[in-house]
């Protein structure tokens, strides 16, 4: 019988299909059943693994994308970073390798839909592969994650052509008329613990301007708030 803090169990066949499915076969098969198991469902869940993971998501792509473009300065090499680890890029691959459907949730989430949310799936994923790290090293890691990033990656825009996002716009624009920086301040916090909503005031003291961005991320909320910015200021250019 499993203790209090181990995670719950899968099917052999359940956790043997996933590790196909990854491209990974784990020594330590452990490792993946708490990468699939949600905080909601007990004690001993992915959230540590998901913190490596994090870290080890950004190292890798960071290194792919210094040696495929070599002559990228840090700005796009920073931009196309952020395109590819972005919350909803790293749900659409968990989406592909069919994450959702062997995670283990609390009784709370499975209600909800917890397998189909963006941010569980992307944190799975991350948890994902810091149990691969932990069971086979850097090296290993590396060349089983990297596939699944080829769409993404051939889908990114010549390194000087890689968007900026709306608060770097806003701030470039400020400061190339030499303007005060936005002030970003939180209005409100609503929603419950699964699936907050956060509304973000930008302020700008000159012009004076404020507008207002909804999003289920502090981040996301600043980025809509940000573009309101813009396009007013460029509506009274």
């Amino acid at each position: 019988m499993s203790s209090v803090n181990s995670p719950p169990r899968k099917n052999w066949s359940v956790v043997a299909r996933t590790s196909d499915r990854i491209g990974h076969r784990y020594t330590e098969q452990g490792l993946l059943t708490q990468a699939l198991t949600h905080r909601s469902a007990g004690a001993t869940h992915n959230e540590r693994l998901e913190f490596l993971g994090d870290a080890l998501v950004n190292l890798i792509v960071a290194e792919t994308l210094y040696t495929r473009w070599p002559k990228a300065d840090e700005g796009a090499l920073t931009r196309a970073r952020a395109e590819l680890v972005r919350e909803s890029a790293l749900a659409s691959i968990a989406r592909e390798l069919d994450l959702g459907s062997v995670l283990t949730l609390g009784p709370g989430e499975m209600k909800s839909g917890g397998h189909r949310r963006d941010s569980i799936l992307a944190d799975a994923l991350e948890a994902v592969i810091a149990s691969i790290y932990l069971d086979a090293g850097f090296a290993a890691c590396r060349d089983v994650i990297l596939p699944w990033f080829d769409a993404l990656l051939a889908g990114l825009p010549a390194p000087n052509k890689v968007g900026k996002d709306a608060k770097t716009r806003l701030q470039e624009w400020l400061q190339g008329r030499q303007k005060p920086l936005p002030l970003y301040s939180l209005l409100e916090e609503s929603g419950d613990d699964h699936a907050k909503q956060f509304l973000i005031a930008c302020t700008l003291t000159e012009p004076p301007l404020v507008t207002q961005g909804e999003g289920g991320s502090r981040r996301a909320a600043e980025q809509v708030a940000a573009e309101a910015a813009l396009q007013a200021l460029k509506a009274d250019d």
